[in-house]
């Protein structure tokens, strides 16, 4: 897996996401030792937080629109 070029906390939800996916990817295939396997589990756990983190901003985003729109009726 190359290193990032983009810290996690930087990355949009979807690079965020693409990494996660090749992360997982790679630990289904088996990595070598215990140790490029604890690394890799590691980094699947960050990029996951980084996930939720955009889906709760986004969430939060969502509700405040609703209430800022006004009600038809």
């Amino acid at each position: 897996m190359p290193e990032p070029s983009v810290p996690i906390a930087e990355m949009s939800y979807e690079q965020a996401r693409d990494e996660l996916v090749r992360v997982v990817g790679e630990l289904e295939q088996g990595a070598e030792t215990l140790e490029r396997s604890l690394q890799l589990w590691e980094r699947g756990e960050q990029l996951a937080r980084r996930c939720e983190e955009w889906l709760i901003d986004a969430r939060a985003r969502l509700d405040a629109a609703r209430q800022s729109a006004p009600s038809a009726g």
